[in-house]
């Protein structure tokens, strides 16, 4: 049911993703289908475009395994999507996307300790080959401090529960009980 449109992009978009949109103005420029003037400029241009044709520009080099959020998916994702797409322009420029199969990452995200709730920056390691998240306590450790083995997480995003929009809480099974880790990074990318 898309009620507003991006008359710089050509698209029609619903009233969530238009907020997302006008976060962008450089990219997007948002326009109510029914409430805003609009001129003939940009009435041809929507006429001449249109959401096929910018899915064909913008998703043309889309890898086949990613995820494409819907409007029932939470905001981050959506906005993650919306930036992949337009803003950085990965699907359009591959050399532009994040190297997500590339079957290992490794970087830092803020952790909340177990006992005052405090966030500390540790590292995370992300391994395909090994089936595992693991994290560390220390930047310098040897030994990670947990294994997570893929097959036995799960992650929600939770920006309420950890006061961040881009927190995530990790569950996974260990000495056959649930465990939760609450992590945030400030890039939601």
């Amino acid at each position: 049911d898309p009620d507003w449109a991006s008359y710089s992009l050509g698209i029609f978009i619903c009233l969530n993703c238009s907020g997302i949109h006008r976060n962008i103005p450089q990219v997007s420029k948002v326009k109510s289908v029914r409430l805003d003037d609009w001129d003939d400029a940009q009435v041809e241009f929507m006429a001449s475009n249109g959401n096929n044709v910018a899915k064909a520009k913008y998703e043309s080099k889309m890898p086949p395994f990613y995820y494409k959020p819907t409007f029932l998916d939470c905001q981050l994702l959506r906005e993650q999507w919306i930036r992949a797409k337009y803003e950085r322009k990965e699907f359009i420029h591959s050399e532009k996307q994040e190297p997500y199969s590339a079957g290992y990452r490794e970087g830092f995200l803020w952790k909340r300790g177990r006992d005052n709730g405090q966030f500390l920056s540790r590292k995370f390691v992300l391994s395909e080959r090994e089936g595992a998240l693991k994290y560390f306590n220390k930047n310098d450790a040897k030994e990670p401090k947990a294994i997570m083995k893929i097959e036995h997480l799960n992650a929600t995003f939770q920006p309420a529960k950890i006061g961040n929009p881009h927190g995530l809480q990790i569950t996974y099974l260990k000495d056959n009980s649930t465990r939760n880790i609450f992590v945030y990074h400030e890039d939601g990318k």
